[in-house]
């Protein structure tokens, strides 16, 4: 009963974007969905998956069916086969208080007997308990360091008149073109569906319904300013007499605003790395296939940045290039989750590397990552804990023989370039010296060319 079960869509090598909606479940009430997505980069090559992810909440104990259901996605329609969904007690059994006043319902009677109206009723505006508002999770931020917008409706349990969406989609894509700070990054949590659920504010009860909800990662010291934004909703007026044949209420419409919003951005403290660091609460999974290996022979080393914050900024760690080592350019694989209002995720390295010379080596000297960590507002470094051990003879001689041009550029600087007069019977000397010309003209190109 304390547990959500989910219905996940994922697309691959591709974005969601559009979808029908997720099933019903007898026994279960939706409550909203969150998005994720994931990039990875193998060999150079780019693939990636998006996936909407639907959660319902459990009304009552039982045994539920999950009947078969298809969800068009993309204009593709996939299906799956359901199954059976088994509800037990939780730790500590919670109020079931379903049926209230949906301010967004629609009466199933409201055109039944319009036909049968002979006269045309009294309509009189109700003062709605309801607000629209833009919030943010943070007043003041560092550059870098994201914060979480919300963009929500919200109606009160003790409101009395009736509301309804009114092309909501329509209306948030042209005020987002308002909204969208310039100089944020923006991690949409992509909210197709609006579902309410239940808040507490200043000690009363609203149903908040989340229209639009982004974290936001500021790229500049200027202020992140949202400005006032107009929101339509329907509004129904209701009759101030109402009869059995005749309509009961009559729609209108009424704009609802929020207030501006202005989110402070301060500057990092001083550090060398201060203006390319990545914000946000960091840790390293660190791996390696084995921690004793032979000169000349490879290893495989993943270096796994994860924790909350702008996965898409995290900056490549910087690898020293050294003689004792050969670390190749790594493959990379980026992991982003969206929901609960926080964006977290992974990005992982995984490096080829080969040994040319004996000897204990830390690979702390090789793979380190700084980052500035705002809840503890100082700079941090995530170190490979791993040595490796390395036997076996040097193969640094091997490799400069490798690249050894050999004994003919060797005697380049010997030979003479010396025009000298011919002699008329000297055969062999005219041969030789048109010999030595080709061969120098030839190694001189082939110098400049290396």
């Amino acid at each position: 009963m304390n547990e959500m079960f989910t219905i996940t869509v994922t697309v691959s090598n591709g974005s969601i974007k559009n979808y029908t909606d997720f099933p019903t479940i007898e026994g279960f009430a939706k409550r909203g969905t969150s998005s994720s997505s994931k990039t990875n980069i193998v060999n150079g090559q780019i693939s990636s998956s998006q996936s909407i992810r639907q959660s319902y909440m459990p009304l009552e104990e039982g045994t539920y069916t999950l009947d078969p259901f298809t969800i068009k996605v993309n204009g593709i329609e996939i299906s799956s086969q359901g199954k059976q969904i088994k509800v037990t007690p939780p730790v500590e059994r919670r109020s079931n208080s379903r049926r209230r006043f949906d301010p967004f319902g629609r009466d199933a009677f409201d055109d039944l007997f319009g036909g049968r109206n002979r006269s045309e009723p009294e309509f009189v505006d109700v003062e709605e308990d309801a607000f629209l508002a833009l919030t943010t999770d943070k007043d003041e931020v560092f550059v870098g360091e994201g914060f979480t917008t919300t963009f929500a409706f919200y109606v009160a349990d003790a409101n009395r008149a009736p509301l309804q969406f009114h092309e909501a989609g329509k209306q948030l894509s042209t005020i987002l073109k308002d909204l969208r700070p310039e100089n944020c990054w923006e991690e949409n949590f992509n909210i197709e569906n609006i579902y309410g659920e239940r808040v507490t504010i200043n000690g009363k009860n609203y149903t908040r319904y989340k229209i639009y909800q982004a974290t936001y990662y500021p790229l500049n010291l200027e202020p992140v300013v949202f400005p006032s934004v107009p929101f339509e909703m329907i509004k129904f007026r209701v009759a101030r007499s109402p009869s059995f044949f005749g309509r009961d209420r009559q729609e209108d419409f009424k704009t609802f605003y929020t207030k501006e919003k202005t989110v402070k951005v301060k500057a990092l403290p001083p550090h060398p790395l201060k203006d390319v660091v990545a914000v946000g609460d960091f840790e390293l999974d660190e791996k390696i296939d084995k921690t004793t290996v032979e000169t000349g022979e490879s290893f495989s080393y993943e270096f796994n940045i994860y924790g909350e914050g702008n996965i898409s900024g995290i900056n490549d760690p910087i690898v020293p290039g050294t003689r004792e080592m050969d670390i190749y350019p790594p493959n990379i694989a980026q992991d982003i989750n969206r929901g609960a209002g926080r964006v977290t995720g992974s990005k992982k390295y995984s490096y080829f590397g080969i040994p040319n010379e004996p000897g204990q080596y830390n690979l702390k000297d090789y793979f380190s990552w700084v980052f500035f960590n705002p809840k503890t507002e100082t700079y941090d470094t995530l170190y490979s804990e791993i040595k490796l051990e390395v036997t076996g003879e040097s193969k640094q001689n091997v490799s400069i023989s490798s690249t050894d041009l050999g004994s003919f550029y060797d005697s380049i600087d010997l030979a003479s370039n010396e025009l000298k007069p011919l002699k008329k019977d000297n055969t062999t000397q005219i041969i030789a010296n048109l010999l030595i010309i080709a061969m120098l003209a030839g190694a001189t190109f082939l110098f400049v060319k290396k």
